[in-house]
């Protein structure tokens, strides 16, 4: 005789070992949930645009099933979801942030899964080079050294002058050059900022910039493609939460590696549904940008370890 299974049972036991994690165990556990959002995220994307479809027209559907997303928070937070006293700070924050979103849809539609995700993993080099010019940030030259190994391993990927070039590849380097400098115009604003009115002011900014390049080149999606670009906005802002859980439960300098993972699931995703395969200087590009990125994030925690003890 067969028994049901004890779904509540089941769920209880899952919560337990989740629970039994360490903190930087549980970091780990939401940067691959990021990733693997992130992965399937782009395959929609590529899957649409492939299709023929513009991207402007997803990313304006993209920030609109956010927003639909969102609306429970909004609805819990009240007015408070939009009260800021930094307008100007989230405006741009948006613009950037929706012009990194246009890049890096169109670079999906141009190049290998795998390639548009080593490419992003350029944002901290670029984030460095922002926040001496805009924070006025002090970095000493080991981080310098680092940012310029960095970006020899870009220039390793890209070849430059060769028959290999694709001006895509600079449209995903702009792609994480607009996320770098929406992460450097969030350290501009003050702690207390409230996170909904973060993503709200980020999903209305990147709407209206979407918005008429979407009417103009608008074309009716299938039933199918609805579903896509749902899934699009939805996987899209799970992903984002997912990020922030994961450096909010672990260290830094613990979970990031476990972003660049996202790597290797985006060359299985992008070799199973678009037999896409990276070639030798991908990879070798690749690894020289994840060593550099890495080391930067390593140093950055040595430099916070004094200041934590003095705090304490």
């Amino acid at each position: 005789m067969e028994f049901a299974p004890d779904h509540h049972s089941l769920t209880q036991r899952a919560l337990q070992r989740w629970r039994a994690l360490s903190p930087n165990g549980q970091g780990a556990a939401w940067m691959l949930l990021a990733g693997t959002g992130f992965t399937l995220n782009g395959l929609l994307v590529k899957t649409l645009a492939q299709g023929g479809m513009d991207p402007f027209q997803i990313s304006l559907a993209r920030v609109f099933f956010a927003l639909v997303a969102l609306l429970p928070f909004i609805w819990k937070a009240g007015p408070g979801a939009f009260r800021t006293r930094h307008p100007v700070v989230h405006l741009l924050r948006g613009l950037f942030g929706g012009m990194a979103m246009l890049c890096g849809f169109y670079a999906l539609a141009h190049l290998p899964l795998a390639q548009v995700t080593a490419l992003g993993f350029t944002q901290p080099l670029f984030t460095i080079l922002l926040a001496v010019l805009i924070l006025r940030e002090p970095v000493r030259w080991r981080r310098w050294a680092a940012t310029a190994v960095g970006f020899c391993g870009v220039l390793v990927m890209i070849r430059p002058g060769s028959g290999a070039f694709d001006p895509a590849m600079l449209v995903a380097l702009f792609m994480a050059l607009g996320i770098a400098m929406a992460v450097v115009l969030v350290k501009r604003l003050p702690v207390g900022e409230s996170h909904t009115a973060m993503l709200v002011y980020f999903c209305l900014a990147s709407f209206l910039l979407a918005l008429v390049p979407a009417i103009l080149n608008w074309r009716n999606p299938t039933g199918m493609e609805w579903a896509l670009l749902a899934g699009v906005g939805v996987l899209g802002m799970i992903s984002q939460a997912c990020i922030i859980r994961a450096y909010r439960s672990a260290e830094a300098t613990f979970v990031a590696p476990f972003d660049y993972a996202k790597l290797l699931l985006a060359t299985l995703v992008g070799y199973l549904f678009f037999a896409e395969v990276p070639d030798a200087w991908t990879w070798l590009g690749a690894a020289v940008i994840i060593a550099s990125t890495y080391y930067i994030v390593w140093r950055e925690r040595l430099k916070a370890e004094p200041e934590q003890r003095e705090e304490r």
